[in-house]
């Protein structure tokens, strides 16, 4: 990894960064005063029948529990949106937005191999992920406490919980980079890593609220992100494995595809 141009791609994203965490922070702070204000009358309905079990179920979150609030705080839209600023906009852009604009030769020539600017530019992207996470976690715990109900989960669960995350979206980060080192335009990278998430997100959603669907869940990333159940202490350690092994593949494909491409001029 080189360390100026890691600094340098911070320095470059700082605003951006900022932005992001600011927004994630305000709605991880929302979600766990929605629960303790409406939360208990949800789950009266549902039980009473007057209201399908579906209704307050996104993903693997509801707003019937606040293990389930924070899940649902990780894969709601916004969040996924804000998120993905990072996991997937900068990652699909990092080195193919460089080709586009024919600078990527520039910073080449400088002592400096490929690998060692991938690896660089992918450690920065899961810097971005993992600060992002961590604003939207510290975002829910502060709306638990301020809600006054923040007894209702083990914090020491909050780091696993981040782990998961990081894994999930840097996931999508690795695919990310992976299409941008392999193409030279920004738009058919982010094309392939936007709708490679898309896809995914809808395969979650669809199986979570179809239950003729369910059998889709595991074929989504979404479905290995299990907030509620490692707040409620039933981590799966195949979750994380399986988020890692998909980083792993990705970060191989780039290693092999990069070093052995040729960089034609921009047109």
């Amino acid at each position: 990894m080189n360390g100026a141009l890691f600094r340098q791609t911070w320095r470059f994203q700082r605003v951006k960064l900022v932005l992001v965490c600011s927004g994630l922070l305000v709605w991880g702070f929302v979600l766990p005063i929605i629960y303790a204000q409406f939360g208990v009358r949800f789950k009266v309905l549902m039980d009473s029948g007057m209201l399908p079990q579906e209704f307050a179920r996104f993903g693997n979150g509801d707003i019937l529990s606040l293990p389930g609030a924070i899940a649902l705080s990780l894969i709601h839209p916004i969040s996924i949106v804000l998120t993905s600023v990072f996991a997937i906009g900068f990652s699909a852009a990092a080195v193919a937005g460089e080709r586009q604009r024919g600078t990527l030769e520039v910073t080449l020539a400088r002592p400096l191999s490929r690998q060692t600017l991938y690896l660089t530019l992918l450690a920065a992207c899961f810097g971005f992920v993992g600060v992002a996470i961590a604003c939207l976690l510290t975002g829910g715990a502060a709306g638990a406490t301020f809600s006054g109900v923040i007894a209702e989960i083990d914090l020491w669960r909050m780091p696993t919980l981040w782990l998961n995350g990081v894994l999930l979206f840097g996931a999508f980060a690795a695919i990310g980079l992976a299409a941008s080192v392999t193409f030279d335009r920004v738009a058919p990278a982010l094309g392939w890593t936007l709708g490679i998430g898309l896809v995914m997100y809808v395969l979650e959603v669809l199986g979570s609220l179809w239950p003729d669907a369910e059998f889709l869940q595991p074929y989504s990333l979404f479905h290995y992100l299990q907030a509620k159940a490692i707040l409620t202490g039933q981590t799966h350690r195949i979750d994380l494995a399986v988020l890692a092994g998909i980083i792993g593949a990705a970060v191989l494909w780039a290693l092999v595809v990069f070093p052995r491409r040729d960089l034609a001029a921009p047109s």
